[in-house]
């Protein structure tokens, strides 16, 4: 019996191998504070990969369609009873993450006899100003890390996610138009979903906000407005 903690941790690397393995060729998303509020990216063939929660708040996935179901409507049910229980004002991405998402996706990770939950994301808040948005990074075993600056960024690579986030610091201002801020989002995801690591050094020409095959999903997360404040884009108008 004594090796049983070892036999545990094996089974959990093993896990967390497989888990990898699945994602591969999952493609990148983004989360992107601007005036207007939080802009979210994601490139799909056919799934949605960003998804509204509640008032403030909107998830960005990749995964298996499945899982990334199973966890939206985890946190919509989550932040609908915190806000029914609370108020509305209450429902924040700290308290989603510490009591819905990150529980459950530990648990999940953790139960090696069961299927795992396939999926890496980001969730986020718009505040009444950039510096006041909250932008969490999640991963598949239920560990989080908030992104002060702004950008943030979920890849099958953990690696690779930094010098992503860098680059698009560099080039993103509060000056740019939405297009042109999707547009700077767009190139990182041609570099991630490439695997390369060559950076444009200058901005991203004007053009259309495509990709060959595939669907550019956009929606701003908005500062102003009423209780709903998720507006999905059209990337065929944004300039």
């Amino acid at each position: 019996m004594t090796d049983e903690p070892y036999r545990w941790l094996e089974a959990i690397a093993n896990r967390r191998e497989y888990i990898r393995d699945q994602l591969k060729g999952a493609t990148p998303v983004f989360a992107l504070s601007r005036p207007e509020g939080v802009l979210l990216l994601g490139v799909g063939t056919g799934q949605s990969k960003v998804f509204e929660i509640y008032d403030r708040h909107a998830l960005a996935a990749l995964g298996h369609p499945v899982d990334i179901e199973k966890m939206r409507q985890a946190l919509i049910e989550a932040a609908h009873l915190e806000g029914f229980t609370r108020a509305p004002e209450d429902v924040t991405v700290r308290r989603l993450l510490n009591f819905a998402l990150g529980p459950a996706l530990k648990s999940a990770f953790e139960q090696i006899f069961s299927a795992p939950i396939i999926m890496e994301c980001l969730l986020v808040e718009a505040g009444s100003s950039p510096g006041k948005d909250t932008l969490a990074r999640v991963s598949f075993d239920g560990t989080h890390r908030l992104e002060s600056d702004g950008v943030a960024v979920a890849h099958v690579d953990p690696g690779a996610e930094p010098a992503a986030r860098n680059w698009l610091r560099t080039h993103l201002t509060p000056d740019l138009t939405i297009g042109e801020t999707a547009r700077r989002a767009l190139s990182a995801w041609r570099v991630l979903s490439e695997g390369r690591s060559d950076y444009p050094e200058a901005g991203v020409a004007a053009g259309p906000l495509s990709v060959d095959g595939r669907t550019v999903e956009l929606a701003l997360v908005e500062r102003q407005g009423g209780r709903v404040r998720y507006r999905p884009l059209d990337s065929d108008t944004l300039l």
